[in-house]
């Protein structure tokens, strides 16, 4: 039986090509979920369930991002740590996004009628940063079909023009390099390619906060907790964890053991393993004769027009999703080349559309 880069760390039970929606558990990750999980029903829950899990997460976080724990913020959610930015711009601030980006990091800014929010094709993005822009919000790799932004020449762009920069991290962190220390901002979704359960997303920020004012902080993002937990938090932490929101506890109680997957595996093996399994589905499409989206950098491939397949994928346990009317599949550590062939036999099989 052919082996997968992750080995012993998973045991999935479908051709699993679907880590663009959500990633698969650990099986480390998912042993603490459920200890965690009886041990709350029991009334015993974890010593680690709460500021532990959840700095070991962090500082696991900030090691694959390349930044400072000091400067990462927790969150459930990624909109959670748009909006914050969103709500700190000032009255007429114009926001640069790419066309068809993805609503959490979009539409926050949409929300705000004072802002002026341009959305112009991702391809043209540095381009079209200008000196009123106060804000480039990106994907790194775009959701809907694996497309990957220039993220270098949008961060030059940006700083020649004095605008502050935002990239979301969700479809790239894990697989593909982002270096968070090169913006102002990176938000990351973590329960896709960073194999995370779903409630645990990371903010990064510049060391002097990049003017982000901590409205969705509570007790938590006290310096001293413990002892701001009624009234006003008397001293927030100095650190970027003054934004942190409440934390989804059992979701953070298993992320220090998913991520570190992805560190013992190691981002470019990841890469490299993922972007050889993309490209020979690329090539098996061409070979049945679909044309997938032209992006050979990228682990996610998305083919236009075959959302109808989705249905026959399914019932053969093949599961992929349908983003924007494309078929997308997207490889990982998990996946092998007998995937890839599963997927492509099946869509061998699909009658000729009229």
């Amino acid at each position: 039986m052919e082996t997968t880069l992750g080995g012993a760390h998973f045991a999935p039970k479908s051709t699993y090509l679907n880590t663009a929606s959500m990633g698969l558990l650990p099986r480390e990750a998912a042993a603490v979920l459920r200890e965690g999980v009886d041990g709350t029903a029991d009334g015993r829950p974890s010593p680690d369930l709460g500021f532990p899990s959840v700095d070991r997460a962090r500082a696991a976080f900030a090691r694959l991002a390349g930044v400072d724990p000091g400067r990462v913020a927790t969150s459930g959610a990624v909109a959670v740590h748009t909006g914050l930015i969103a709500g700190s711009l000032p009255e007429g601030a114009e926001v640069l996004i790419a066309d068809g980006d993805f609503s959490s990091l979009v539409n926050p800014f949409a929300v705000r009628p004072d802002l002026k929010l341009r959305s112009v094709p991702l391809t043209a993005l540095a381009g079209e940063v200008r000196p009123g822009t106060a804000l480039v919000a990106v994907s790194a790799v775009q959701s809907a079909d694996g497309r990957i932004a220039d993220l270098a020449a949008i961060r030059a762009a940006a700083r020649a023009h004095g605008a502050r920069t935002l990239v979301d991290a969700t479809q790239a962190l894990g697989w593909f390099p982002v270096d968070a220390g090169d913006f102002d901002y990176t938000v990351t979704g973590a329960y896709k390619w960073l194999l995370c359960p779903r409630g645990v997303s990371f903010l990064t920020v510049p060391e002097d906060g990049g003017g982000l004012r901590p409205v969705f902080s509570g007790w938590t993002a006290g310096e001293e907790p413990w002892e701001s937990c009624y009234g006003p938090v008397r001293r927030l932490a100095r650190t970027a964890r003054r934004f942190d929101e409440s934390h989804a506890l059992l979701a953070y109680l298993a992320a220090p053991e998913a991520l570190a997957v992805i560190e013992e595996t190691g981002p470019e093996a990841i890469r490299a393993h993922n972007l050889a399994l993309a490209e020979r589905c690329r090539a098996g499409l061409a070979g049945l004769g679909y044309e997938p989206v032209s992006e050979p950098g990228s682990a996610i491939v998305a083919v236009p027009g075959l959302g109808h397949a989705e249905e026959t994928l399914a019932a053969a346990d093949v599961r992929v999703a349908i983003r924007a009317g494309n078929l997308r599949a997207a490889f990982h550590l998990y996946n092998t080349a007998a995937d890839v062939d599963r997927l492509l036999d099946v869509l061998s099989g699909l009658p000729a559309r009229p």
